[in-house]
């Protein structure tokens, strides 16, 4: 097993542009998964990528397209962008001021199935806005992390949406640090019209540190998944 995680902070990229490289080092890892089989000295590596994206709505592959409330020339008021993608979940936001983590990690490298990599990815992030003094909360019913979860004050601070092929995983999350809220008016976030979403700048009153809130959740993601940062 090869635990060592090669990160990436790839700045402000178009959402495609990223979604193609997510899709090339899936290959890879996948190529070099099959290669183990005939030579075990083989290994598969893990990559972590850390993004902001301009204004994108994202609609997952069991999504319902009627919970985009824009039309296209809306969209394009919006100077917002919209893809179908292969991730499970509806539709989310992504743009400035969010933290979006895309972990290409073979799942056999943790010794870890989907489901207890998606409970890991939660636990960061717990983890990370805790030391704002935050309480973050999972939701029976949808995954991410919440404040307030089943309360009628319910929002969302973090959402969750993965793919994973031959146990090797992409897309991943997108957190809300200074995020401009008004951009989830124009959908039913994750498919939900009856709870809010948050963002730390909303709860904390004041804008964030991004590249201080960018390295609390690298050293808990790190550390929840028990991986190590490689060196190169």
């Amino acid at each position: 097993m090869n635990r060592k995680i090669n990160f990436e902070d790839l700045g402000v990229s178009e959402y495609k542009k990223t979604w193609d490289y997510q899709e090339e080092l899936l290959q890879r890892v996948i190529e070099q998964k099959l290669k183990k089989k005939s030579d075990p000295g083989q290994k598969s590596d893990n990559y972590l990528l850390f993004v902001e994206h301009p204004h994108v709505y994202t609609l997952g592959k069991s999504g319902d397209e009627q919970n985009l409330l824009l039309n296209y020339i809306q969209l394009q008021a919006a100077e917002a962008t919209f893809f179908h993608t292969d991730r499970g979940g509806d539709i989310t936001y992504h743009g400035p001021g969010q933290l979006v983590g895309y972990p290409i990690f073979d799942l056999e490298n943790f010794g870890i199935g989907l489901r207890q990599y998606i409970h890991i990815m939660e636990e960061a992030i717990i983890l990370s806005i805790g030391e704002y003094g935050l309480k973050g909360t999972r939701d029976e019913k949808a995954t991410g992390v919440w404040l307030d979860a089943g309360t009628p004050k319910a929002r969302k601070i973090c959402a969750i949406g993965v793919k994973s092929s031959r146990f090797v995983t992409m897309h991943g999350f997108a957190l809300n640090v200074n995020t401009d809220l008004k951009y989830f008016q124009h959908i039913n976030p994750c498919g939900f019209t009856d709870r809010g979403v948050t963002s730390l700048q909303n709860e904390l009153g004041e804008k964030q540190d991004f590249e201080d809130m960018k390295q609390k959740v690298l050293k808990n993601l790190v550390k929840t998944y028990e991986g190590e940062l490689s060196a190169e």
